[in-house]
């Protein structure tokens, strides 16, 4: 039997599209820039706790997203996600000591620990579910696209007029996405609300985990690894081979990471999720295990195209995934679960990858070396989930 066509091109759909471009180029714009100025205030040692704690924070925060995503509302926790970010980016510029720039980086999770988890969930609310994956990859695009743009801007605003007006330029970009969110009606039916209350906060184990999301859960972890590298040392990677401009590598993989979006978006509804996932895995594995040899222009502009590939596959792949396995009124935690495992992987990629980083460059190949090892791992595990290369991956 033939599945009709639905229509998931709407204007809410490109409200939130729009959104999270603002919001991704928010938080991404300072990214690049963050290691030097944590080192001007004498804080060199800390570079792995600059996205570490962003993490830890986003990760806490997972579970509360989720319980109210599914309590509240999937806008008021989108909204809420975007205030932090425009009001950490008003911030940053008064903050001068190590300590208190350290703490602001453990607010400003809060932001990716709330708005991502609310939008998937209104997504999977507005979209039918053989088509999740094509508008899990269009939602990618606008993201991602937000990611590319916002490291250039922040780094040209760094070079051009300085670090404080950039600040302000992310808070900016947040609050545009506030104002956005604001036309959305909300998705989550009126008998599932609740009123909010402080006993929403009391958080227990099933609010924390949804066990059907357990294969997304730990290739999730795997993969995400070497997102933590590549934040926390791609910027003085990028050093070592004359760039100037510490957010192209960033740009580059973005680019790719779009592209595939664009044109390949409806590739894990048509040929399933698994068999996505071990494409995206072995070019990721590729990408981190090129970064172990000495570093020049050319390997770094392959290891972000490979890395932008796999990003552009894997992103709305394991998004959808999570969507075909979760209980529909749980919707929240299933995606809360998701990216739990997102901060995992990323905080620990990124505190080992500072750690043995530590400033010294000839340092580098190792945390690349493991984050290719991880992936090697998550690749081999897919393999092993074969036998179930159905549409959904189930």
């Amino acid at each position: 039997m033939e599945i009709q066509e639905e229509k998931i091109y709407t204007i809410p759909f490109w409200l939130l599209c729009t959104s999270n471009f603002l919001f991704a180029a928010s938080f991404s714009m300072i990214i690049p820039e963050l290691p030097d100025y944590l080192a001007s205030m004498g804080g060199s040692e800390y570079i792995g706790y600059i996205i570490a704690l962003f993490t830890l924070t986003a990760g806490l925060s997972r579970p509360f997203s989720g319980k109210l995503t599914d309590h509240i509302g999937r806008v008021p926790v989108m909204a809420f996600g975007s205030i932090v970010c425009f009001i950490c980016g008003g911030i940053y510029p008064m903050v001068h000591t190590v300590q208190g720039f350290l703490f602001l980086r453990f607010i400003h999770g809060m932001s990716t620990g709330t708005k991502p988890t609310a939008t998937a969930a209104y997504v999977a609310d507005i979209i039918p579910e053989h088509r999740r994956g094509e508008a899990q990859g269009t939602l990618g695009i606008f993201t991602a696209t937000g990611m590319s743009i916002g490291p250039s801007i922040g780094s040209g605003l760094a070079n051009s007029i300085g670090l404080q007006p950039m600040f302000y330029v992310s808070s900016l970009f947040a609050l545009a996405s506030i104002v956005i969110l604001m036309k959305l009606e909300e998705t989550l039916p009126k008998s599932m609300k609740s009123k909010f209350s402080l006993k929403l906060f009391k958080i227990n184990w099933k609010d924390v985990f949804e066990p059907k999301v357990i294969q997304v859960f730990w290739i999730m972890v795997l993969i995400s690894f070497s997102y933590g590298a590549v934040l926390t040392l791609i910027p003085d990677t990028t050093k070592l081979v004359g760039w100037h401009n510490k957010g192209l590598y960033f740009t580059i993989y973005t680019v790719a990471s779009i592209f595939v979006r664009f044109f390949f978006s409806k590739s894990s509804d048509e040929h399933g999720r698994i068999p996505i996932l071990i494409i995206s895995c072995f070019f990721l594995l590729v990408s981190m295990f090129i970064l172990v040899f000495p570093v020049n222009e050319i390997n770094m502009v392959i290891s972000a195209i490979l890395f932008g590939i796999s990003a552009g596959f894997s992103t709305p792949t394991l998004a959808a995934w999570t969507t075909d396995l979760a209980d529909k009124n749980h919707m929240g935690r299933a995606m809360a679960t998701m990216y739990i495992a997102l901060e995992i992987g990323i905080g620990i990629g990124a505190l080992f990858s500072g750690y043995i980083y530590n400033g010294l460059s000839q340092m580098i190949p190792l945390p690349f070396f493991i984050a290719g090892l991880f992936s090697t791992i998550a690749f081999v595990v897919l393999l092993s989930f074969r036998k179930n290369w159905t549409r959904n991956g189930i």
